[in-house]
């Protein structure tokens, strides 16, 4: 079991008092590229399904340890809304990860009553700070 579930609020909170903690966005590069990205100083993106099969991507845990991220600083894993970074998170902890976090409502956050993201919840919706390539 991952470490435990935080608000996209309390997620920035953590982030801009420690030094080490990493947000990991583990959505695919589609997403990074035209929907934004968090906009924080240790940001890692690596992919928890490949585009366009949507595979589990194999070299989840190895990629992440090839960034230079230690197994004992606090690790954020955020998606779109809060799904696949719950299984990131899990397979952090699995690899030995002691501090892996669930970013709860993800970037966009859930769909609202006529199906669009982005009003209900989320990294975005919160006004947190970021870009978009």
């Amino acid at each position: 079991m991952y470490k435990g579930d935080l608000t996209p609020l309390e997620t920035m909170e953590r982030l801009s008092s420690s030094q080490n903690a990493v947000l990991l966005d583990v959505r695919t590069v589609p997403e990074w590229n035209y929907v934004g990205v968090p906009a924080v100083e240790r940001l890692l993106t690596v992919e928890w399904q490949t585009f366009p099969a949507g595979a589990v991507n194999a070299g989840f845990v190895a990629q992440v340890e090839q960034a230079g991220v230690s197994k004992d600083v606090e690790i954020y894993t955020i998606c779109r809304s809060g799904v696949r970074s719950i299984a990131a998170a899990q397979a952090l902890t699995a690899a030995g990860f002691e501090n892996a976090y669930n970013v709860l409502e993800g970037f966009e956050g859930d769909k609202d009553p006529a199906g669009h993201r982005g009003s209900v919840g989320g990294w975005k919706f919160h006004g947190l700070p970021w870009t978009q390539g």
